[in-house]
């Protein structure tokens, strides 16, 4: 399903990864670990198309989306979602309209189909008119979530989504995500710095080592 093949990357100057190989099947979900400068985040950054590599190749779900370095598709048509460490909600949106950012291709009777699918889901149907300063913490990262999902990526990549929030909230928050990602049969590669997080979280577990991967 996904691929990644000898993948190396520069860094203002610095090699960070180098020889970074990677296979996962449907609905995989995969943590990535490693020190602060590892490589994880722009591993994530080049796998979406943001960045580029001196050297590798990615291949999702049959298409070949970068091949030696270079991306042959751009990040958007590439089927990939993304949740950020800090959400990047709209703030001027309500919870509804931040879902429906990505599907706006759609006609409006499937957004509002997706939107209460998705709140659902997320167990978050009684805030879709509320704005995002008004949200919890863990509440604004299902949001970001199921905005993430809306379009119904191949692939989804969360980048140290929990580390704002407190152990407790962040604790539950793990477990509920995990089964939102399975019943979503989504296939996702998630950026941690947290072992207990990875181990609740993933079904396989990788960390970044002298630049290179290692799965344990």
């Amino acid at each position: 399903m996904l691929t990644i093949n000898n993948l190396s990357i520069n860094y203002k100057n610095n090699e960070v990864l180098d020889g970074f190989n990677l296979e996962l099947n449907q609905g995989d979900i995969f943590a990535l670990l490693g020190d602060s400068g590892s490589g994880k985040s722009s591993a994530l950054r080049f796998i979406a198309g943001l960045d580029q590599a001196e050297n590798g190749s990615v291949e999702l779900d049959g298409e070949q989306l970068s091949m030696d370095g270079n991306h042959n598709i751009s990040p958007e048509a590439r089927g990939v979602g993304m949740v950020f460490q800090d959400y990047a909600l709209f703030p001027h949106m309500t919870v509804e309209k931040n879902i429906r950012f990505g599907i706006t291709d759609k006609s409006k009777t499937e957004q509002r189909e997706r939107v209460k699918e998705l709140l659902t889901l997320m167990g978050l149907e009684d805030i879709g008119k509320k704005y995002p300063h008004q949200l919890s913490g863990g509440e604004q990262q299902r949001v970001a979530l199921a905005r993430a999902l809306a379009p119904s990526p191949k692939l989804l990549l969360l980048d140290e989504p929990f580390s704002s929030l407190d152990k407790h909230h962040r604790d539950s928050l793990v477990i509920q995500v995990r089964d939102i990602l399975k019943k979503s049969k989504v296939t996702s590669i998630l950026v941690t710095h947290s072992k207990d997080e990875a181990s609740v979280l993933a079904d396989k577990v990788g960390k970044i080592q002298n630049k290179q991967l290692h799965i344990n």
